[in-house]
């Protein structure tokens, strides 16, 4: 009995220890499975954060990421776009800006439109003033035959009347097309600019109103006026003002050489010892010539007495009643 003993005891804790070992090996295993389970997963089927039970791959993201790029280049492009836009709008402030100076500066070559000598490149000058001289706006031009001539339309703040109209009974555009009125304006405004402030080699002197102050004119006093256009030169504007109480006539010329307005003249027209002359043609209507021949005898031979008239018939039937009654009248 006493030499068994201690062989017992061996095998009791040589047990015990592969137990321990064994409970060890089995924690260490269970610790090791929670780690897995609580560790991030950082392979291709990761989830998605907040999002329970469904996996997302490479793809995926790949797309995210460029639905993000698209959503970034689009809102780029549209501050780009909202950039341009108030680039052009500064700029169009800036001309409006530079106009308006340019009005009060008015050059010796042009008008307010143009601006001084030294803003405008010489050579453009040049090339304006060419075309200036090349018009029939100074001097005239031989033409082969009348077929040639460029006609003038007239027109006034509220009527421009259109050869092209042909003889109708309403021969003027109203109302005025705006394109049309807005370059009509411009030009009128033009020669109010002209008138108000004479440059010293205009034909016009400064005149006083009935109170000592400086003359002003205004749209108001605007007459009427005539253009033409030479389809390879430009526009023509031929300006006529007067005041009301006076017996002159403000009359400037402007060129527009597909260009800025130019000034070409300014002049007075003393009409107190103008003749105005009128032209009528005719072909029978005897009975008629006869009422327009006492009406011109009441208005223009009492009253104004400086009118020149020149009655042009068609035919032989008629003539010698109608030259009686000029004759008659001119006793």
């Amino acid at each position: 009995m006493l030499i068994r003993m201690p062989r017992r005891g061996l095998i009791l804790h040589t047990r015990t220890h592969w137990l321990l070992l064994g409970l060890a090996l089995l924690c260490s295993l269970v610790l090791f499975m929670y780690l897995l389970e609580c560790a991030p997963q950082t392979d291709g089927n990761a989830s998605l954060p907040g999002v329970v039970g469904e996996n997302y791959g490479k793809e995926y993201y790949q797309a995210l990421l460029q639905e993000q790029e698209e959503h970034y280049q689009t809102r780029a492009t549209s501050l780009k776009r909202q950039i341009a836009q108030l680039k052009q709008e500064l700029q169009e402030m800036s001309e409006k800006m530079r106009s308006l100076q340019e009005r009060k500066n008015i050059g010796a070559n042009g008008i307010g439109y143009q601006g001084n000598k030294e803003q405008a490149p010489s050579d453009l000058l040049e090339f304006l003033h060419s075309q200036i001289d090349k018009a029939e706006v100074s001097v005239g031009a031989k033409l082969p035959s009348e077929y040639g001539v460029i006609p003038f339309e007239s027109f006034t703040l509220m009527k421009v009347f259109q050869l092209e109209m042909g003889l109708t009974r309403h021969p003027e555009e109203k109302p005025v097309r705006k394109d049309k009125r807005d370059e009509l304006v411009e030009v009128i405004e033009a020669g109010l600019e002209v008138i108000n402030n004479p440059d010293e080699d205009d034909e016009q002197e400064d005149e006083e109103g009935p109170l000592g102050e400086k003359l002003i004119f205004n749209e108001n006093d605007f007459i009427e006026g005539y253009y033409r256009t030479e389809r390879d030169k430009g526009t023509q504007y031929e300006l006529f003002f007067k005041k009301a109480d006076l017996m002159e006539y403000r009359h400037v010329t402007l060129f527009r050489p597909f260009g800025p307005l130019m000034k070409v003249k300014s002049e007075m027209i003393d009409i107190t010892r103008s003749i105005i002359n009128i032209i009528v043609p005719l072909a029978e209507r005897t009975e008629a010539f006869v009422q327009f021949m006492q009406n011109f005898r009441d208005v223009c031979i009492h009253q104004d007495k400086k009118i020149h008239l020149t009655v042009v018939y068609f035919g032989k039937e008629g003539l010698s009643k109608v030259k009686s009654i000029l004759e008659s009248v001119t006793r």
